[in-house]
Formats: C-alpha cells, sequence, structure tokens
C-alpha cells in the first residue's frame, strides 16, 4: 500500500474508468501554474446544495484573501452527491489546501479516454416475446440510464420514443440546449436528459478548443459517435432494419428498449474526458435520480496507485452509497494477465466477450481453396488479382513496387501488425491477409482496401499456395454473416484480464457481456464497433432494468445476482474459451462469474449484499488512516486494531493470492427467495486445493434472512503454484448459487 497518507486518501478513488476503443489521447497541454484542481470534501455535511457550495467558499477564502477572489478561481462545486469542488489553483495553493483537516485529497486535472441487435437474441431478450426481466419492468419503461460519454446523436431512430409512457415523475434531470442541440425539438419521453460539462476541457486548451474545426459542437450533441453508440447499447429503441454499409444487421434494439436515457456528456474529440468535468457529470447524474450510471471512459491499463487517483472513483463510491450502482468497463489491453482496470469493490467491472455471430471474409486461392478470414470487409469484392508474400525485406518489396495492385499477404507479430499496415496501404496494394498468432482484427481498422485476418495455420496454407504456382491469384470477397450454434463464444483477444494488481483479494472483472462486432447507432445511421465499452452498456441496461423488478437491492446485492446466476458456458452449453497467446478455457480471471444471464438475475436465490459497514471493512482492512475514512463517510470512524482481513470482504467470489498452509474465509448470504428454503453447498475444488464449508446446511426461516458460513482452504501443493480455479455453489435444488474460487499457493521466504 502506499505510504505517503496524502497519496494514500486519494487511493480512495480506485479506478472506475472504461477504456475503450482509443478514440481520445491525452495530448493537451496544462498549464502548470495555475491548473484546474480538484478537492475532495467526502461525504456531504449539509443538506441543501446551497449550504454545501458555500462551505466551498469559506475553505477557498483564506487561501485567496477573499470571498471574491475565491468564486473566481472555483469551475464546479460539486453539491449533490457528495461535497467537493473544481478550483484553478497553483502548485503551493493545492498544497496548502491538501493539509487542512477536513479535505480528504487534493487531484490536478487529468484527461481520459473513451474507451444490437444480435447482442438480446443471443442473451434471451427477445422484445417480440418478453419473458421474465422483460415482461416484469415492461422493456424496462420506468429505467433511467445515466451515460456518462461524448454526447448522443439525437436524431437516429434509436431514440424515438415511440410507445413510450410519460416520464417518470421522479426524475429531476434537465435538458440543455447548445450548438445543434435544442432541447425542446431533441429531448422527447427517451432522451429525457442532456447536459454537457466543458469548463475542465476550457482550462486544459487555454480557452482555444476549436469545436468546428474539431467537428465538435458545445452542446449535448455527439461528434464523437462512441456516446451514441453505447446509449443505443444500453436502451435503443427498437429499429426494425439496422444494417452497416449493407451487411446484414436485424432490428438494432438496447437491453432496455423502452428505458430512458440521461446523457451527459463530458468527452470531448482530440481531447478526451477531462477529470473536473466527468466528476460534475457524476455528482449531476446522483441528483437527478438515474438508476444506473454507466461510464466509458478511462485511463491506461495496468491498473496502478497513480491509476487509483482517478477521480471518477470517488464519485461512484459516493453514487454506490447512495443506491446507484455504476457500471465499468474492465479495459481494452488484454490478454496479458494484470491488465484489469477499473478495480474499485464498489465497481460492477465488465469483460467482453464474442457472441453467436461472426463476419467472415471469404479468401479464394486460385486453386479454389476457399478460406474463411476474420475482421469485417464491407468493400466491394477483389477479383482474382496477383498474390505475393512480404517477408522481413518488406521496406526492399515497397520500394521495388512489389505491392502496387496486389493482394499482400504478410506473416507478422501482433506488435507490428498496425505499423505494417499503414506503411502497405501507403505505398499501394489491392488487398491484405494478415497472418498472426493471436487474431487481433483491428489490424484492418481504416483500410482503404479489402483486409482480412488469419490465423498462422490458414497463413500457411496461403503460403504453400504461393510457392507452389507459378502465377499466384486470390480473391477477396465481401462480409459474410452467420448467426447461431456453429459460432464459439470467446473471452474477446482485447478484453482486460486479472488478477487485480492493485487488491490482489478483490476478484476482477466481475461479469462478462458481449461485446465484439457490435452493431448500434451511430451519427447519421448504424455502425460495428466493439471493446470493452460496448459490453458495459449491455450490462447497465441490464442493472436499470432489475433495478425496477427489485427495487430494495443494493448495488452489491445486483452485483452479486449477476455474479452468481452467470453462464459459465455459452447459451448453448458450450464451453467459453479465452482468446489470447494460446486458446485456453475461460476463467474468473477472464471473465469474473461468467457471461451474464439476464433470465435469472431477478431470482438468485441468495446474495452477497454488502452496505456500509461491509465497504468500512475493505478500507480498514486496506490500511486508509481513521481521519481519511472519516472524511469520506462524513463521520467519525476509528479502525479497529488489527485490522479485518480483506479475505473476508463479502464479495461473491474467493480470492486467496498467497496461501501458504492453511486459511478460513467467511462470507453471509442474505435469503431473497422462499421462506424456509435449505441451501446445502457443493465444491469445486481447485487443483491441488481443499474446501472445507460450515456449516454443511443453511436453513433460512421467517426471522433469519441473513447467514454466515465459513470456508476452510487449505494447499497440498509444496512448491508455489499459478491460481487454480474452482467454484463454491449453494443449492436449494431450484436455484444454484455459484461464485467463483481461485487460489494461488504462494510460500514467502526470506533471503538474506
Amino acid at each position: 500500500m502506499i505510504a505517503d497518507p496524502s497519496s494514500k486518501a486519494c487511493h480512495l478513488v480506485i479506478g472506475l474508468v472504461l477504456i475503450l476503443n482509443a478514440v481520445f489521447i491525452s495530448a493537451a497541454k496544462v498549464n502548470v501554474l495555475n491548473k484546474i484542481h480538484i478537492v475532495h470534501l467526502g461525504a456531504k455535511k449539509h443538506d441543501t446544495p446551497e449550504l454545501v457550495t458555500r462551505s466551498h467558499f469559506q475553505i477557498l477564502e483564506p487561501i485567496f484573501g477573499s470571498k471574491e477572489a475565491a468564486k473566481k478561481a472555483i469551475v464546479y462545486n460539486y453539491k449533490h452527491g457528495f461535497s467537493g469542488f473544481a478550483a484553478k489553483l497553483t502548485d503551493s495553493q493545492a498544497k496548502n489546501l491538501s493539509s487542512r483537516p477536513e479535505v480528504l485529497c487534493v487531484l490536478p486535472s487529468r484527461v481520459l479516454r473513451l474507451k444490437t441487435t444480435r447482442i438480446y437474441d443471443y442473451l434471451g431478450l427477445l422484445p417480440s416475446s418478453p419473458k421474465g426481466l422483460l415482461h416484469d419492468t415492461r422493456l424496462g419503461s420506468e429505467a433511467i440510464i445515466g451515460v456518462i460519454d461524448s454526447g448522443i446523436w439525437p436524431e437516429s431512430e434509436s431514440f424515438n420514443d415511440t410507445g413510450l409512457g410519460p416520464i417518470p415523475k421522479r426524475w429531476k434531470g434537465k435538458c440543455v440546449s447548445g450548438d445543434a442541440f435544442d432541447a425542446k425539438k431533441h429531448c422527447n419521453k427517451k432522451i429525457i436528459g442532456a447536459e454537457f460539462f466543458s469548463d475542465g476541457l476550457t482550462d486544459v486548451k487555454d480557452g482555444q478548443y476549436d469545436f468546428t474545426g474539431q467537428d465538435e459542437f458545445r452542446s449535448p450533441r455527439d461528434g464523437v459517435g462512441h456516446g451514441t453508440h453505447v446509449s443505443g447499447i444500453a436502451a435503443g429503441s427498437v429499429v426494425a432494419k439496422a444494417s452497416y454499409q449493407g451487411m446484414a444487421g436485424g432490428a438494432a434494439r438496447g437491453a432496455g428498449a423502452h428505458a430512458r436515457i440521461a446523457v451527459y456528456k463530458a468527452c470531448w474529440g482530440n481531447v478526451g474526458c477531462l477529470t473536473p468535468d466527468v466528476l460534475k457529470a457524476i455528482d449531476h447524474s446522483i441528483r437527478d435520480g438515474v438508476d444506473v450510471i454507466s461510464i466509458s471512459i478511462g485511463t491506461d491499463a495496468p491498473a496502478s496507485f497513480d491509476i487509483d487517483k482517478s477521480d471518477v472513483a470517488f464519485g461512484s463510491f459516493q453514487a454506490v452509497m447512495k443506491g446507484i450502482p455504476v457500471v465499468c468497463a474492465a479495459g481494452n489491453e488484454g490478454p496479458d494477465a494484470q491488465t484489469v482496470d477499473n478495480v474499485a469493490p464498489w465497481i460492477i467491472t465488465v469483460a467482453a466477450t464474442t457472441m453467436d455471430r461472426s463476419f467472415p471474409i471469404p479468401i479464394t486461392l486460385g486453386n479454389n481453396l476457399i478460406i474463411l478470414g476474420d475482421g469485417i470487409n464491407t468493400l466491394p469484392e477483389v477479383g482474382f488479382t496477383d498474390l505475393v508474400l512480404i517477408d522481413e525485406m518488406m521496406e526492399a518489396s515497397i520500394a521495388q513496387g512489389l505491392t502496387k495492385d496486389k493482394i499482400v499477404l504478410v506473416f507478422t507479430a501482433n506488435n507490428e501488425a498496425k505499423e505494417k499496415a499503414a506503411r502497405i496501404m501507403k505505398a499501394g496494394c489491392a488487398g491484405m491477409i494478415y497472418a498472426q498468432s493471436v487474431l487481433d482484427p483491428t489490424v484492418c481498422g481504416g483500410s482503404n482496401v479489402p483486409c482480412a485476418v488469419v490465423d498462422y495455420e490458414f497463413g500457411t496454407d496461403i503460403l504453400y499456395y504461393i510457392e507452389t504456382t507459378e502465377v499466384p491469384i486470390a480473391k477477396i470477397s465481401p462480409s459474410k454473416t452467420l448467426t447461431g450454434r456453429p459460432i464459439a463464444t470467446r473471452v474477446a483477444r482485447f478484453s482486460c484480464r486479472g488478477p487485480n494488481s492493485v487488491s490482489p483479494a478483490i476478484l476482477k472483472p466481475d461479469i462478462a457481456a458481449p461485446g465484439v462486432n457490435v452493431l448500434s447507432a451511430m451519427n447519421g445511421g448504424y455502425r460495428i464497433m466493439s471493446g470493452s465499452s460496448m459490453a458495459t452498456p449491455v450490462v447497465s441496461g441490464i442493472v436499470a432494468m432489475l433495478r425496477q423488478a427489485r427495487p430494495k437491492w443494493s448495488p452489491a446485492a445486483i452485483r452479486s445476482a449477476l455474479v452468481t446466476t452467470a453462464w459459465r458456458t455459452d447459451p448453448f452449453g458450450e464451453p467459453i474459451f479465452s482468446e489470447g497467446s494460446t486458446r485456453k478455457l475461460a476463467d474468473p480471471f477472464d471473465y469474473g462469474g461468467g457471461l451474464i444471464n439476464p433470465e435469472k438475475v431477478t431470482d438468485p436465490g441468495l446474495v452477497y449484499d454488502m452496505g456500509l459497514d461491509d465497504y468500512i471493512h475493505y478500507l480498514c482492512s486496506a490500511n486508509y488512516a481513521d481521519n481519511e475514512i472519516s472524511i469520506l463517510l462524513g463521520k467519525d470512524h476509528k479502525c479497529p486494531s488489527p485490522a479485518p482481513s480483506m479475505l473476508d470482504f463479502n464479495m461473491p467470489s474467493i480470492t486467496i493470492p498467497s496461501l501458504t498452509e492453511e486459511v478460513t474465509v467467511t462470507r453471509t448470504v442474505t435469503n431473497v427467495g422462499p421462506v424456509g428454503s435449505v441451501y446445502k453447498p457443493v465444491v469445486e475444488q481447485p487443483f491441488g486445493i481443499e474446501l472445507e464449508v460450515n456449516p454443511k446446511a443453511l436453513v433460512f426461516g421467517s426471522n433469519n434472512t441473513k447467514l454466515k458460513f465459513s470456508v476452510r482452504v487449505r494447499s497440498n501443493h509444496k512448491v508455489n503454484s499459478d491460481f487454480y480455479f474452482g467454484s463454491l455453489c449453494w443449492t436449494d435444488g431450484v436455484h444454484n448459487v455459484t461464485i467463483p474460487v481461485s487460489v494461488r499457493t504462494k510460500f514467502l521466504r526470506n533471503y538474506v
């Protein structure tokens, strides 16, 4: 853990952000002499926003010498969901403020990056014949999803309000007009809220951001397209015939086709998402009454203590304390281990999988052998054309014009593929085929010629044809659309993996959802995109409906229901594999509890619930200082000595990163099923690990809805091991309440 107290306080803002598709970069220059800083003050100590704001001025006035100067320095007051402010400060002023006892921490402004059709058929959510969650919530008609992103394109058919009833009376938000966005015209019963926050952007660009030149809008209108895409996935209305550049698409729709969308624009083209703006968006979403906050922005992985200073997670903590789940992406830097982002235990972190739809690209060789490449090709077919191999002498081949008007085969390492693709395209070619050990279709992104990716086996088949044929030729056809059971489900290569590098005893990601080749609304049409940011709004939409079906459940209970009911196979019962340098069966570090199963989430039987005391348990086990926790909570708190074990934190998982011989962990489950239920444990032992569960049965009556159990974990390994995986399932014959178990034997030795 961090030794420096001020840094430790800021560790409370554990990474909440979703690393999406690298839409934005953080290349802005900042004024280090007078820069926006965010001053965190923890929970509100006053009931009204006016009194909260007044307290902010009182804190700043001694720093600036007058109330007028303090008011001029403040950019934002955070006064609805929590207390804090963003202000223009010098480094010395920031240091002065951070030493004050009522201040949790002071952080400089940072730039964060932005990180359907078939999905809901695949997951069993069919609006044509709604059942379960869709039926119970009338397609989510009362659900409100807060999307913090790059805005929205309101003209898209995905945001029409046909058939929707009145806006829920509890809604307190508003629509704000601006450039090319008329609140009276563009907000409706689907888009019920639309705001934008740009003061952080204006500061980082010294007031010189050119909205027109960046195809941006000083309004909720989306100039990038990312926010429109994720909003459509979460809550897009049914659009019967949606397609991308002529490819078969089908009926586009969101998880809750009748759910409402509240848009909070805090991300801007060619700059990114400024943390003061993002935090203000979270503050407003708490005030407005959203059911869930969906955020698709993030920092670079892997998670580290610097990333833990993300301001977004601080806001998410306050949202969760007020009963609002926050859903974020695991990130797109996979498949390496310990890359998972957004690891705060109060966040629902989402991994990305494929689904039962693919867009293979037929590659036909001159001998009529057809090989199916990966990727999406909407360009016209390249008829039979000369086919050449470009080897390590690529530069010489390009210089000699050997790629001009030819289809090029390249064997390349993944880390070099995009650079090679750009150089070959610049030199000119008729098409490209990339042979890779790990398929990465993004290498073809932005290609102006037909492009496909194949594995080394198929690449070798093509190479053999080239070397045994006098005049090798090939043609590349447009992508086909295949759906259904022949298509295997996999955890996407790009999806970030565990274990959690910040708190190894906290399993991340929590859950997985489809995030590959997702068709959704885009500015002026529809587009297919991939990323953990596409998987996140799938979960956000389901969580929003779940809150309507189970309004008394806490965010932790909702997360538990997602995890314990998840599929560990695909919906057809086939195993889920994990893409990487080698294919393997997916494990909890790939997909958490498994693939989200919306048909089961309303009736999990038992939940691993958590409230304020549980999160205090976590903070104390992570060695936060008493005064830091007191500021965060808005009341005095003293951690017990010795500190509680993080292994006993009531997550719907058991993760033991350093087991020497034996340890006993405890969990508490809450019965949300029938009174009188009796549950018995079924254990899947990790290799070389013994799990002993006590008691041998959980008997729930009318007066004991909560019961505690313990798991004695013993290792039979004699050497340090990697993680081994198993599960613990409590079953009453109807409900199977399953949590993942991950254990690593690690003997700590002292070396002199």
